[in-house]
């Protein structure tokens, strides 16, 4: 069986066979299309073959948070240790979670992409709420949680979603594939937010939306563990969005929200 990752050539296949986590793509090659992007009518492989997009192009840019990711990039990563750390009540993200999906305003037949997707439990929301006619991309850096997402989609016949692995640099995306993204407690930990957001731009419809929820970095009233981990503030991450050509909407207030901000953002037409 043969999977595809939408707006991958095949000149990059052969290289995922160097990876070693081979339960990744067997999970993969469950895995549909989505409707509208182009089926691969080549003769069934030999063994699973994932498409993956170009990598994204060499740039001097300097990372930002060096070695953020290393966790996650482990092929020895728990999985369930972070699902225990991630879908616990006492997570404003996840206690709030109903509220969240209310402001993102999914409509039946959208695409959306969950950008660092972590264990899966938004994109299984939100693949819900597009309905069959819809599409969610669970966009993550760690093959440990990509094999994790796929999984999920598969134990729960979820058709209408795709695993995607991306890069540092890129989210591996279409252009104007997704009319909207949602990157949740995850924007800190992009090492290269330019290049990155930039794909992301690419990658969306015109008129489409952004919704980045992160924690509040305050000198003197923030925790230390968020003092420490999350490199800048709010309005730095604002002027950041901004720059690639995204402009900011409104700040959604979520009550049960204490150590995170909720922003919503537009692409123009």
């Amino acid at each position: 069986m043969r999977t595809i990752t939408p707006g991958m050539n095949d000149s990059s296949a052969t290289n995922l066979r160097a990876l070693t986590l081979s339960a990744v793509l067997l999970l993969l090659s469950t895995l549909a299309v989505p409707p509208g992007l182009a089926q691969d009518t080549s003769p069934p492989a030999a063994e699973p073959t994932v498409r993956l997009a170009p990598l994204a192009e060499p740039s001097n840019a300097q990372s930002v948070a060096p070695g953020i990711n290393s966790n996650f990039l482990d092929p020895n990563l728990d999985v369930q240790e972070w699902v225990e750390r991630f879908e616990v009540e006492s997570r404003e993200v996840y206690h709030a979670r109903e509220e969240v999906l209310k402001r993102l305003d999914l409509q039946a037949g959208e695409r959306v992409a969950d950008i660092g997707a972590g264990t899966g439990f938004y994109a299984l929301l939100m693949a819900d709420e597009v309905g069959q006619q819809g599409w969610v991309f669970a966009v993550e850096i760690s093959p440990r949680f990509a094999e994790h997402l796929a999984g999920q989609f598969a134990q729960r016949s979820v058709g209408q979603a795709t695993t995607v692995l991306c890069d540092a640099k890129s989210v591996r995306l279409p252009p104007a594939s997704i009319d909207k993204a949602f990157i949740c407690d995850v924007y800190h930990h992009f090492e290269y937010p330019h290049e990155t957001m930039g794909s992301l731009f690419k990658a969306m419809r015109p008129g489409g939306r952004l919704f980045v929820i992160d924690f509040e970095r305050i000198p003197g009233v923030s925790r230390e563990w968020t003092l420490s981990h999350v490199r800048a503030g709010k309005e730095t991450f604002i002027e950041e969005i901004e720059g690639v050509g995204f402009e900011l909407v409104r700040e959604h207030e979520i009550a049960d929200f204490e150590e995170n901000y909720f922003l919503e953002f537009r692409k123009g037409a």
